[in-house]
């Protein structure tokens, strides 16, 4: 994996070097995420990697299944990658893109898993107590784990805040088995 993302770092950085001078990231990480659902697809990845196929024909097709999603210069980039044999690098490069655009435009990730849904008023309490702590705009995903018993686990980056009972239970279990 991580070798992937290393291979995938040079175009991914070029990628988002090219969408900021033209000043059009939103067009640029749209076709990155179409071009990677392509080249995930099992057929599709079967039919890039088979040396049989002449490249011409491989491009024809990816560019049939893609249509006016992909921006010419995504079809560049795709180009590129299928005539290196790099295509599989597609849905890692998107990633990539994704996380460049979102530091570039200071919005922060998060994953909010909460042991019962939140209410909109508590997610945007909870996202702007955030924003404040990280300095950025908070994206928050919230998903229900009910098995936290209750509070959250909260995922920002490499960071977790730990703050459910099921946590501090087991902080406890740890600290009295000592």
């Amino acid at each position: 994996m991580a070798e992937l993302a290393t291979v995938a770092r040079p175009y991914a950085e070029a990628a988002f070097r090219s969408a900021v001078e033209a000043a059009d990231l939103a067009r640029w990480q749209d076709g990155l995420d179409l071009a990677g659902a392509i080249a995930a697809d099992a057929q599709m990845a079967a039919i890039l990697a088979n040396p049989q196929l002449e490249r011409p024909g491989k491009l024809d097709l990816f560019f049939g299944v893609g249509g006016e999603g992909l921006a010419p210069a995504v079809r560049n980039l795709v180009a590129v990658l299928v005539e290196a044999d790099r295509a599989s690098l597609l849905p890692e490069i998107a990633r990539q893109f994704e996380a460049l655009k979102l530091a570039h435009e200071s919005i922060l990730p998060v994953r909010l898993v909460s042991a019962m849904p939140l209410t909109a008023s508590d997610r945007d309490a909870l996202a702007k107590a955030l924003g404040a702590r990280y300095g950025r705009q908070i994206e928050a995903t919230v998903e229900v784990d009910e098995t936290l018993i209750g509070g959250a686990r909260i995922y920002v980056g490499d960071e977790v805040i730990h703050a459910s009972v099921r946590d501090a239970l087991e902080q406890m279990a740890g600290a009295l088995t000592r």
